[in-house]
């Protein structure tokens, strides 16, 4: 399956990340000439096309900024496993857990969030989860190309396995005896997990946790929709660790 990623971002990080699963690779013209030249530079052969011919050529979505910059490549699949520790190269990995996902929308936009926020996994588990379709890689823009998405048996052991190796967990939830988010830790080898919508983070996979963390709401409204919550809960993160 063929995806085109837009904008100078997405399209600069799969050069980057993945040069091998692109296919062809666009620019306008009008292109900034540092960025015109980046691109001639990356080792992949570029179309340098005028406006009109560059809009005939590229099929997407009008609400997305395109920046001048496209890329046909082949879209990515959802990990296995035993991938999990492949993406996890670094000092302090930022690991993004969903459990109990399952609208390919809010999957999507999570995605968008986790790669803007430079998560560096996001892991899931096989069974009510989410379905990486072309709904959710709609909604991500490109992300869903860029961050890895790792399928496991069971989102508890992995945790734990993960707990084994050194890393921290916190769960978002909303009772009154968790952590308010600008109060918890979230530097370091972490792993945040965010749960449905309806039912928040499974009884089982809260054991599997170290810490419970609660954004503060100050309104009427007593939850977010998962993928709001989820960048709230990011961009925190990212503070700290920035």
């Amino acid at each position: 399956m063929i995806e085109t990623l837009v904008g100078w971002h997405a399209v600069n990080a799969l050069i980057q990340r993945y040069p091998k699963r692109i296919q062809a690779l666009y620019a306008l013209d009008s292109l900034a000439p540092a960025r015109l030249e980046a691109l001639q530079n990356s080792g992949i052969k570029l179309n340098v096309l005028p406006k009109e011919q560059f809009f005939k050529t590229i099929k997407f979505d009008d609400a997305v900024a395109h920046q001048g910059v496209a890329a046909l490549a082949e879209a990515s699949s959802v990990l296995p496993e035993g991938a999990l520790t492949e993406h996890l190269t670094h000092a302090n990995p930022l690991v993004l857990a969903l459990d109990g996902v399952t609208d390919p929308r809010n999957l999507g936009a999570i995605l968008r969030t986790a790669e803007a926020a430079g998560v560096d996994v996001v892991i899931q588990p096989k069974d009510n989860s989410a379905a990486l379709n072309s709904a959710a890689r709609k909604t991500a823009c490109g992300a869903a190309e860029l961050v890895p998405l790792v399928q496991v048996t069971n989102l508890k052991r992995t945790l734990e396995k993960l707990r084994k190796e050194g890393y921290w967990v916190s769960g978002a939830a909303g009772e009154a005896d968790a952590v308010s988010m600008t109060q918890a830790d979230l530097t370091g080898a972490r792993v945040l997990v965010m749960g449905s919508e309806g039912k928040g983070i499974r009884k089982s996979v809260r054991e599997a946790c170290d810490q419970l963390v609660a954004i503060p709401m100050l309104g009427a409204v007593s939850s977010l929709n998962v993928s709001v919550a989820t960048g709230i809960l990011l961009y925190e993160a990212l503070r700290q660790r920035t």
